[in-house]
């Protein structure tokens, strides 16, 4: 039965100078200090209209003394040269020995060559998930377009476990596509989908099928449609440094520019809807949050106090804010209600807490602290409360963020460089996914199966990304661009 569709950091390499700012601070307190100070220099998918399938104690005094010094050193140090527009290139580095060999066939097109490459889209989604190896076109024998020319020995003689065929017709100024997915294994249909979309929407109508083949073949929801926004850096023409929050698809391919601005702007946040971002912009040469709707580019500035205003974080319900503010003279966590301008202080603490988060259901925040001597995780209930310490492992730990399934912690793990490490919430275990030694920004795809985080090697920054098992690793780059804190959109 076919179903139819319708569609349309900041930079490590500043750590060192920042440390010798700090360098009469204790190790703890200054790398807390330096979490603080980072949060305040910075801190359209097709829509589905109906979808069928078968088949997650310091002197606080002496600390605030270096606040006002080590943001103008970030300030000074925040950026590097390079065009304005440039699609990132993903690498895969690592993937999964066991990946599931897949076929899938360029779509047969009707009319004139189309903008995109439907089937090339969707082999390159599958591929980055690291659960498949899509077959090479130059191996296949043949290239069905229509499930009446689909033999599945063809397949099976090539050791093909699945198999997607396709094709595209014009269709009322846009396009309708035709797919099918195929178990070569047991010789029989698993999905069959038309999905009507404009020309402009190609690209991500791809990743939407890549989505719904994901998810029939492991069960969890795919999360190729979503996007990433980030922030870069680059000269500009007078020769003076422009900075940019831009948003792509979470390949990295149709990058668009949100906000520019010849001075910093960091901490991308996204709402739990996908239409609006917060974010740290030193455009009034302090430092301030502000909110943005991405369809208009209507932007609202929602927070300004003295002091640091850093790191929002949207509630889950879209009306709140968790954010680290300074107005009273030392760095603690508050939640901003958008609509009465309200506070409430949830950290209430004499050491530095910064870099809130929010669990999915609403109810906790994560938070760095170096109330303890040293910058670890605590939990807090989002309407105030104590506060729970969550790592004991190492160190360091810090800008934790909650799993989609708010199960698991993902964070910057301190020891020998600065890595990704995964807490499981009940068990307190640690892993540590990647070798650094300079990673940071941790934030998770919407199906929890991806982490992507900036990194640095030498003086270019880029993105990376890594699954949740730490099987897949990917690099995410430009060749013309310093590229860091990355923010995954919901779905």
């Amino acid at each position: 039965m076919q179903k139819r569709l319708h569609t349309f950091s900041f930079p490590r390499a500043a750590w060192e100078c920042v440390f010798g700012a700090l360098r009469r601070v204790s190790y703890g307190s200054r790398l807390a200090t330096a979490g603080a100070i980072v949060d305040a220099a910075g801190r359209g998918a097709p829509r589905l209209r109906s979808h069928a399938a078968r088949g997650n104690e310091e002197n606080t005094a002496e600390r605030r003394l270096y606040v006002s010094s080590v943001i103008l050193i970030l300030v000074a140090l925040f950026g590097v040269s390079g065009p304005a527009h440039a699609v990132l290139q993903i690498e895969i580095i690592g993937g999964v020995e066991s990946a599931s060999p897949i076929a899938i066939v360029p779509f047969g097109v009707q009319g004139a060559q189309l903008p995109e490459d439907i089937a090339a889209v969707v082999s390159a989604d599958l591929n980055r998930s690291g659960r498949f190896k899509s077959m090479p076109r130059e191996n296949m024998l043949v290239t069905p377009t229509s499930p009446d020319q689909v033999r599945f020995n063809d397949w099976r003689m090539l050791n093909q476990d699945f198999l997607v065929i396709g094709q595209v017709r014009p269709d009322a100024g846009g396009y309708s596509i035709q797919f099918t997915l195929f178990d070569v294994l047991k010789g029989g249909q698993l999905l069959s989908y038309t999905v009507d979309s404009s020309a402009a929407d190609l690209r991500r109508t791809a990743h939407r099928i890549a989505d719904m083949i994901y998810q029939q073949l492991t069960g969890a929801p795919g999360a190729f449609a979503t996007r990433i926004a980030y922030v870069t850096s680059l000269m500009g023409d007078k020769g003076k440094r422009l900075y940019r929050i831009q948003v792509a698809d979470a390949d990295g391919f149709a990058p668009q520019t949100i906000v520019t601005s010849p001075e910093p702007i960091m901490s991308p946040a996204w709402s739990a809807d996908g239409k609006r971002l917060a974010y740290v912009s030193f455009e009034t040469k302090t430092s301030a949050i502000w909110v943005q709707e991405l369809a208009t580019g209507r932007r609202e500035m929602v927070s300004n106090l003295p002091g640091i205003n850093g790191a929002p974080a949207w509630s889950p319900d879209g009306g709140r804010l968790a954010v680290t503010l300074s107005k009273d003279g030392n760095p603690e966590v508050y939640v901003l209600d958008l609509q009465s301008q309200a506070l409430t202080n949830i950290s209430n603490n004499r050491a530095i807490d910064t870099e809130p988060n929010w669990s999915p259901d609403g109810g906790s925040l994560v938070f760095t602290s170096d109330r303890g001597g040293r910058p670890q995780l605590y939990i807090a209930p989002s309407s105030g409360g104590s506060a729970q310490r969550v790592t004991f492992d190492g160190e360091y730990n810090a800008r934790g963020v909650f799993s989609p399934d708010g199960r698991s912690l993902a964070m910057v793990h301190g020891g020998g460089g600065f890595r990704i490490a995964v807490l499981d919430l009940k068990t307190r275990a640690m892993r540590v996914l990647t070798k650094g030694p300079l990673d940071e920004s941790p934030s998770f795809a919407a199906n929890g199966s991806m982490i992507m985080y900036a990194s640095k090697a030498g003086s270019e920054g880029y993105l990376s990304a890594v699954s949740f098992d730490g099987n897949v690793h990917q690099r995410l780059s430009s060749e013309t661009h310093d590229v860091r804190e990355p923010a995954w959109s919901p779905f």
